[in-house]
């Protein structure tokens, strides 16, 4: 099936099997590798993208479903080699390990703190509740939420 989207802000437009995952044809179509395939579930949040601005488990999705939409995967928070300032948050604040959920919570704090500029605690859980980190103990990712929160509003002051 012939399938049209935009992918960070490039058009691709490809034959693509009707019931192939997005995550494999963001993988291994695409060469973009950040969104890593967990549980195959849509539990972990390690294949987290943005679908028209919404975050999204692509191993839930076939890619059928992202024609005439526009896709984002952490490839496309910002230029190959420079961090964001969510991404900086999380390093400034040791919030991310070993790293594998990181393009997953990435997306989610883009989308928290765009609709919620100053965050609740429980509105951070409620947004990065499909988001697992085995590594840390989510202290230090709530940190850089409120962090980046506080920075967005005293850029609004």
């Amino acid at each position: 099936m012939l399938i049209s989207t935009i992918v960070n802000g490039e058009r691709v437009e490809t034959e693509v099997a009707p019931r192939r995952r997005l995550v494999d044809f963001v993988r291994e179509e695409l060469g973009l590798v950040g969104a890593n395939v967990g549980c195959g579930h849509g539990v972990c949040g390690a294949c987290t993208v943005l679908l028209d601005g919404q975050t999204v488990k692509s191993c839930l999705l076939f890619a059928v479903q992202a024609d005439g939409h526009e896709l984002t995967t952490i490839e496309g928070v910002s230029p190959v080699g420079e961090l964001n300032e969510v991404q900086r948050a999380l390093k400034r604040n040791f919030a991310i390990q070993c790293g594998y959920c990181a393009p997953g919570f990435v997306l989610a704090i883009e989308q928290l703190v765009d609709r919620y500029p100053n965050p609740t605690d429980e509105e951070i859980a409620y947004a990065l509740q499909g988001n697992v980190c085995r590594c840390s103990g989510y202290v230090n990712i709530f940190k850089a939420v409120r962090e980046l929160a506080a920075a967005r509003a005293e850029l609004h002051v």
